[in-house]
């Protein structure tokens, strides 16, 4: 069953198309995430899908009921914005429980419903404070917990954890997992962050100026990436792109040249200029490059620690290469060092288009 439908949906502000042309298909239960960089539109679709915009053209569906024009109170969705926005004069237990009681609810099922998001947000002990006295993960907690008394099928979340420190967004990214494992509810979830869209998505769609450049899981965007942007804004440390030819079955470039024996063409390829992307840690170093289809030797120009990983930078073919390593790797600045790749594990884009070959 389809969950969310957005149909041909398009927004213009004056002369400006913003969203353009959209269509996205979301089931029931999945959790989507929408990546991209600043202005590239993800806050703006979800802006669309709650109603706080209204679309120049198209349709937005919600469990097959068409709310394009509804006020965003009739859409049966929950938000969560990047800012908390809580009532700071009202208690754990009088925020989550404001909009119910707006609302007219019965007494007893807003405390059933402030009592079950409580328990599923682990903020049980906390709901006799007021905001000043919570952390910035508490108070997101506690933002989350106002969409979840809602008891809605479809939850949008806008960049949640981008006002927390790193630990905090590592620690309430894996509540967010966990909560939608447990709830089984349509999430659709926005945010620039690509280890939050790689962890928490069943399927990413990754946006640039208000176009949707790919829909997929986040191992498909990984491994195959149908374009050169969705392969150098996936992946860190970023993957290395090789400017050169597709020359008679094999890739030259800067006096390189070696063959693509197991590379997976999209369609038939008669050659022309191209880029190769190699993701860093699909290049191997030390004795076991020796028997990959591409090696060389190179020498390190730097080397950034990481503990569980070592970053090296070389050069390879006159163009900068980045080599991920085990973070114990006996590796330092000028040493010379045999790699190797398999092309099998690469990406080939066309230099015009920048399309995958």
């Amino acid at each position: 069953m389809t969950s969310v439908l957005v149909k041909d949906l398009t927004l213009k502000f004056g002369a400006l198309t913003v969203l353009d042309n959209l269509n996205i298909d979301i089931p029931e239960g999945e959790f989507l995430v929408l990546l991209g960089a600043s202005g590239c539109g993800k806050s703006t679709l979800l802006n669309c899908i709650a109603g706080l915009l209204d679309v120049t053209d198209g349709e937005i569906h919600i469990n097959d009921r068409n709310v394009t024009w509804e006020e965003p109170s009739g859409r049966g969705i929950g938000m969560v914005f990047q800012s908390y926005a809580l009532y700071p004069q009202m208690t754990v237990q009088g925020n989550l429980s404001f909009g119910l009681k707006n609302a007219r609810m019965p007494k007893t099922e807003i405390q059933e419903r402030v009592a079950r998001a409580a328990k599923v947000l682990q903020i049980e002990p906390l709901l006799h404070r007021k905001p000043a006295a919570l952390s910035g993960g508490q108070r997101q907690r506690v933002a989350i917990g106002r969409a979840l008394v809602r008891d809605v099928d479809v939850f949008l979340f806008d960049e949640p954890l981008s006002n927390l420190d790193a630990k905090l967004r590592a620690d309430l990214r894996v509540e967010i997992k966990r909560l939608h494992h447990s709830l089984k509810n349509t999430m659709i979830y926005v945010t620039h962050d690509q280890v939050e869209a790689m962890t928490l998505a069943d399927r990413i769609a990754i946006m640039k100026g208000g176009i949707i450049q790919q829909l997929d899981t986040p191992t498909e965007i990984y491994n195959r990436p149908t374009n050169k942007y969705v392969a150098g804004f996936i992946g860190s440390p970023e993957i290395n792109f090789f400017e050169g030819a597709v020359e008679g079955g094999g890739f030259v470039t800067g006096g390189e040249r070696f063959a693509l024996d197991g590379y997976s063409f999209q369609g038939a390829v008669s050659g022309g200029p191209a880029w190769l992307g190699i993701r860093p840690e699909h290049i191997v170093s030390g004795e076991a490059a020796a028997s990959l289809p591409v090696t060389a030797e190179v020498t390190v120009d730097l080397v950034e620690p990481m503990g569980s990983d070592t970053l090296a930078w070389a050069t390879f073919a006159g163009m900068p290469l980045r080599i991920r390593m085990d973070g114990q790797a006996a590796v330092g600045t000028g040493d010379r060092i045999k790699i190797g790749f398999d092309p099998a594990r690469a990406s080939l884009f066309d230099k015009t288009t920048e399309e995958r070959l």
